[in-house]
């Protein structure tokens, strides 16, 4: 009898942590931080977010060994200790990668050989342990051929083998894994390899955000709303994504929607023309965050717009148009991520949030 109540009591406990485990993340509410305009780890306030993300671990296009460069060693190595102290339940990834041609194509070379993927996956988990990172996160913008959406996939399988052998062998918890992707499931014809999506990632992360830029690859004659959550014009846009990645088959509880906490700017061909899609002559900026956004509109007395059909706003002085999120935005957009089910969202990056307005309207919108 005592055999079989012992049985039983295992049986049970073996099934609720299964339970556990399979429920997953049960929200992110989310953001990266990058040293690159100076806004220090400590003024971070994690209290508003489940997960932070530290970019960038870099891949060295030599030896295929993800690094942290000595100019970012010391502010990554205290990252989590330093977020934690204001909310010591918040998680911590390090992201690999970024934006940009070189890194792409170091990528895609990487991920061709079992060998190489290796020297990434190993490196990475042994950077992730040894900076007390709770997880790893793939920025890999983007695979650009059907080779290298396989690969792709293989690098997930093999990089989600190795880290249930890690936890395995060292007795922690396995590392978080996600990836940062585009904001559709369908790059140009090309559809990323959702099953190995679906068995290996925690979570992804849709990159709802660049739909429109002022640049010569995208549309600098026009100007247009960077990230539409909606657009009556195309399918380029946030839910249109969305929709993309669900029918392709990844759960809706997989995906976290990407915020921008940045903006872009066109130069207006006629100022008297400054609406959305209005002619325009390439960019009147860099990439502006929030707070640069709204000293912009104090400076310049702009006239500020918010269109709920797309889900955006602009402003305008002169010649200058600016399309960006403000509260408003972020919070219609927040509510429908929940709306739909999804597991949260992210936003790219806390540094360019003045005053945490957005950080703590994200987080409102999606409560408790």
């Amino acid at each position: 009898m005592a055999s079989k109540m012992l049985a039983y009591v295992l049986s049970t406990f073996l099934f609720l942590l299964q339970l556990h485990f399979s429920a997953g993340q049960s929200v992110v509410k989310a953001a990266y931080w990058t040293p690159r305009n100076e806004f220090p780890v400590s003024s971070i306030d994690s209290t508003l977010f489940t997960h932070l993300f530290c970019a960038f671990a870099d891949l060295n296009p030599s030896t295929y060994q993800v690094t942290i460069s000595s100019s970012n060693s010391a502010q990554f190595s205290t990252f989590t200790q330093t977020v934690q102290q204001k909310n010591p339940s918040v998680k911590t990834l390090l992201s690999i990668g970024g934006g940009g041609e070189s890194k792409a194509s170091t990528f895609a070379s990487m991920a061709t050989q079992p060998s190489t993927r290796k020297s990434f996956i190993d490196s990475s988990i042994k950077l992730a342990r040894a900076n007390n990172f709770h997880g790893l996160d793939l920025d890999w913008e983007y695979p650009s051929t059907k080779e290298e959406m396989t690969n792709f996939g293989s690098l997930l399988n093999e990089w989600r083998a190795a880290v249930a052998a890690e936890s395995k062998s060292s007795g922690k918890a396995p590392l978080l894994l996600s990836a940062a992707v585009f904001y559709s499931s369908d790059y140009y014809s090309l559809i990323y390899p959702i099953q190995a999506i679906s068995n290996t990632l925690d979570w992804l992360n849709v990159m709802a955000y660049d739909l429109y830029t002022p640049f010569a690859k995208n549309s600098p004659t026009k100007t247009g709303p960077p990230a539409a959550l909606y657009n009556p014009t195309s399918k380029v846009s946030g839910n249109a994504g969305v929709r993309a990645w669900i029918q392709s088959g990844v759960a809706a509880k997989k995906l976290v929607l990407g915020l921008p906490f940045y903006g872009h700017g066109w130069r207006l061909v006629n100022a008297n023309n400054h609406g959305i899609f209005a002619p325009a002559n390439g960019a009147a900026s860099d990439e502006l965050g929030y707070g640069g956004i709204k000293d912009f509109i104090t400076q310049n007395s702009a006239t500020t717009v918010y269109n709920s059909t797309i889900v955006t706003d602009y402003c305008y002085a002169g010649t200058t148009w600016i399309g960006y999120d403000d509260t408003q935005s972020i919070s219609t957009k927040v509510t429908y991520a929940k709306g739909k089910g999804l597991l949260g969202y992210f936003a790219w990056h806390v540094g360019a949030d003045k005053n945490f307005a957005l950080s703590q309207t994200a987080s409102r919108a999606w409560g408790a």
